[in-house]
């Protein structure tokens, strides 16, 4: 990989807002903003003080090389070092915060982080304000009149992706032959299909309706990747981590009665508990080095959200002195639920018959701040928009007991997300 690990001088400045009120989203300018909301919280960015473009490694790389990881951790280092921070609220997501996006596959280019001039915040009843300067004193005045009205995204035409429906069917027969055979416990394989406006697509509208709709999901936007995602791949404040693992899905139902037996369903389907332990394990084993102290809940719970519901298991951690939020993510990624078990031997046959390059899709998207803390989900639920076309992306963990068209009718549902943010 190549990357300009000598970033600039910063002045930066966080200071405390009273009467900020309503969506955060509201202050955005159109173009390509960045944010990481939760509901009415979160934070917002816009412009660009510093940014990290790397490209990918070497065709031939180990599924799991983590340079993308070290580079990106190093730059920021060096960005902390040469800054000059003034931090009038002190919570995380004030002070030096990076957006960041990782591509699933060392290989894939497209890793980022960027540093915005602008950024908004709220947290708990506090809201604040981050300026990004190249010189002391220059902070920009008159940062906060409301943005012009998001734009509506229009008609949209329909188009399939790089596989057919018939094709990835297909693939997921083939794959569950090979678990079946021994050669893998688990592989979680993905679909596209892409979306055509008449105009650039206005990112705030995507995400005004995402976080509306999903209100306990993490609506990000960080370098075209759009998304809407339940899972936290780590969430690090001080030395304590916390964690949730997904796998294991069912819809909602039409009304309370049906809605009861498919979580039940969900609970008691060996073949997705099995998925669930997976990943649980998965991220166990990647946590245990770096941590002093750990807690993984026997059993999975529900976690219910407005068009599927999941197994989910919290998790809870004490990271080890030394060990940054960047390392935990390289640590962590790929885990069982988006990639497969063992690792290696699934990330190579997602390459083999998926036939398409993931890109940002199931690899960590999120921020983190000068003091060390931070928040990255999981990319999914999510597109990659660039100019008037959304590329929509979906998966599904394939194991022993997998049916390819009930795994091609559950991607159908996760696709749901990003359809209705572009439709409705």
């Amino acid at each position: 990989m190549n990357a300009a690990l000598s970033p600039p001088k910063l002045f930066v400045r966080t200071v405390a807002l009273r009467d900020l009120t309503g969506s955060l989203v509201r202050h955005l300018p159109a173009g390509s903003p960045l944010a990481w909301l939760t509901g009415d919280e979160g934070i917002v960015g816009w412009g660009r003080a510093a940014r990290l473009d790397l490209g990918g490694a070497p065709a031939g790389a180990e599924p799991t090389d983590t340079t993308r990881f070290t580079e990106a951790a190093r730059w920021l280092d060096c960005l902390r070092e040469h800054a000059e921070v003034e931090d009038g609220v002190g919570l995380p997501g004030t002070g030096l915060v990076a957006f960041g996006t990782f591509t699933f596959a060392p290989t894939s280019p497209g890793s980022s982080l960027a540093v915005p001039r602008v950024l908004l915040g709220r947290r708990g009843g506090r809201t604040w304000l981050t300026t990004v300067a190249d010189e002391p004193g220059a902070h920009p005045p008159e940062l906060l009149h409301p943005a012009p009205e998001p734009r509506p995204v229009g008609p949209v035409s329909w188009s399939g992706g790089s596989l057919s429906r018939e094709r990835w069917a297909s693939a997921v027969a083939d794959t569950v032959a090979r678990i079946r055979a021994g050669g893998l416990d688990k592989a979680v394989l993905a679909r596209d299909a892409l979306a055509d406006a008449d105009a650039p697509i206005d990112v705030r509208t995507l995400l005004e309706r995402l976080r509306l709709r999903f209100p306990s999901c993490f609506t990000f936007s960080v370098d075209g990747m759009v998304g809407a995602t339940p899972e936290l791949l780590l969430r690090r404040e001080g030395d304590q981590l916390t964690s949730l693992v997904l796998a294991g899905t069912r819809p909602r139902g039409q009304d309370p009665d049906e809605d009861r037996r498919l979580g039940e369903e969900l609970l008691a389907s060996a073949k997705d508990v099995d998925e669930h332990r997976m990943a649980v394990d998965s991220l166990r084993t990647a946590l245990e080095p770096l941590t002093e102290e750990l807690d993984v809940p026997d059993r999975p719970r529900l976690l219910e959200l407005a068009n599927v519901q999941h197994l989910a298991t919290p998790v809870r951690a004490r990271l080890s002195p030394g060990v940054s939020a960047l390392e935990a993510v390289a640590a962590l990624h790929p885990t069982a639920a988006v990639g497969g078990t063992p690792t290696p031997v699934a990330m190579r046959l997602i390459e083999e018959v998926e036939g398409m390059d993931r890109g940002g899709y199931a690899g960590p998207v999120g921020w983190l701040d000068g003091a060390g803390n931070a928040e990255w989900g999981i990319a999914l639920r999510s597109a990659r928009v660039d100019g008037a076309r959304a590329r929509l992306f979906a998966g599904c963990g394939i194991v022993s007991r997998s049916e390819p068209h009930a795994e091609l009718a559950e991607t159908e549902s996760k696709f749901r997300v990003m359809r209705e943010a572009l439709t409705d």
